[in-house]
């Protein structure tokens, strides 16, 4: 349940009508870790296992799609749902350790953070060995837009897309959340043993740096947005070697990280 039908009053000069509109669902996910709470997401329901696999990989709770088990224990019709993650103890990683507080809304990728220290450690750099012709752009994007069914529906969702170094198209999701769509997307290649394909991101509105943190995990290295980047995505994509492009739209974009990455 990605959309739902509700009615509207529309306003327009002196003339009132009423409309059915289908707007994007956002609802909340539990996530679960070996049967004790972590994390309640807010997101648009569907591709929630790829969902929690994408967000625990980026938060380094595991690190081999071997070491988790995902089972879905609650599934309401309002699409309030539960999900527990099964990891081997031995198996869970440090962010297993900076525990977020229970809730995540689907705008802010550092809401339940506890600590500043939680998102602000240095990491190795990305060697990039994937230059992206500028040229193509128009020819991803159009793919990517012709792929997002659910904004065709609502004009309220977000969408991220995953291409090879080819530009052969890998995987998009949607969802209310921007980060969200970018864990669905890396959830899901993780799920078909795929990331390591994965070269080139898309992300349909701004980046801010969580975005940045969770593709350096999947070592995607070229981010392009069609909106704006923010000033700590810019300062992350530098020290992490991400290729970050902003405003890719009729025509032009900005490149505010690594322009040697650009042919």
């Amino acid at each position: 349940m990605q959309t739902s039908l509700y009615k509207g009053l529309k306003k327009q000069e002196q003339k009132s009508t009423v409309t059915d509109d289908f707007l994007v669902v956002e609802a909340p996910l539990e996530i679960q870790i070996n049967n004790k709470p972590f994390t309640v997401v807010m997101r648009t329901p569907g591709n929630d296992e790829d969902l929690v696999r994408g967000l625990l990989f980026a938060e380094d709770i595991y690190k081999d799609p071997s070491e988790i088990q995902l089972n879905l224990i609650e599934n309401k019709d309002n699409g309030f749902s539960k999900i527990n993650a099964t990891i081997s103890e031995k198996k869970l990683g440090k962010g297993y350790l900076n525990k977020r507080s229970l809730l995540s809304v689907s705008s802010c990728g550092i809401c339940g953070k506890q600590e500043l220290e939680d998102f602000n450690t240095a990491k190795p750099s990305l060697k990039n060995k994937n230059k992206l012709d500028i040229k193509q752009l128009p020819f991803l994007f159009e793919i990517m837009r012709s792929k997002q069914r659910t904004f065709d529906l609502t004009g309220g969702s977000h969408a991220a897309v995953l291409f090879d170094k080819n530009y052969n198209f890998l995987t998009l999701k949607e969802d209310i959340g921007r980060h969200n769509a970018v864990d669905k997307c890396i959830g899901n290649l993780l799920a078909t043993n795929n990331l390591k394909s994965a070269k080139f991101m898309l992300v349909s509105g701004r980046v801010s740096y969580e975005i940045i943190t969770k593709a350096f995990f999947a070592k995607i290295s070229t981010i392009v947005a069609v909106s704006a980047c923010s000033s700590l995505a810019v300062d992350y994509a530098k020290e992490f070697g991400i290729c970050l492009i902003g405003f890719s739209r009729n025509g032009k974009a900005t490149i505010y990280a690594h322009p040697e990455n650009v042919i």
